[in-house]
């Protein structure tokens, strides 16, 4: 099995949400020579360019189990809970989520207003 740090980019990943793209050198649940790594969902793996380790792998994303959106693992437009969901996906099925998860996406919207806030009160 050919490692990632030679194989060729497969293709580009592009999260639908934000626009995210890089090239990924994987797609699956079991990247090249991370002989104990089984990734609970199908993801798009990039060899970690920050390091010469050849086991070293970053993932970059999946599909959104409900609506099949590529979506990038940021924490602006998806989140794992046993399956990979896009942010809208949540809001929409909110109520189908435990209290934490609930918690956590009222969490980062909150941040995120305040986020945008500061910009738009930059000079």
């Amino acid at each position: 099995m050919a490692s990632l740090d030679e194989q060729e980019p497969k293709g580009t990943f592009e999260c639908q949400l934000c626009g995210l793209t890089a090239p990924y050198s994987y797609m699956g649940q079991k990247p090249p020579n991370a002989c104990t790594v089984l990734l609970l969902e199908e993801c798009y793996v990039l060899k970690d360019p920050f390091t010469s380790d050849k086991d070293k792998f970053l993932i970059l994303g999946s599909q959104c189990s409900l609506c099949s959106k590529l979506v990038c693992v940021g924490p602006e437009c998806s989140l794992f809970y046993s399956k990979r969901f896009c942010l809208p996906c949540v809001r929409e099925n909110l109520s189908a989520f435990p209290q934490e998860i609930q918690q956590d996406v009222e969490k980062r919207h909150s941040l995120s207003r305040a986020a945008s806030r500061k910009l738009d009160s930059r000079p």
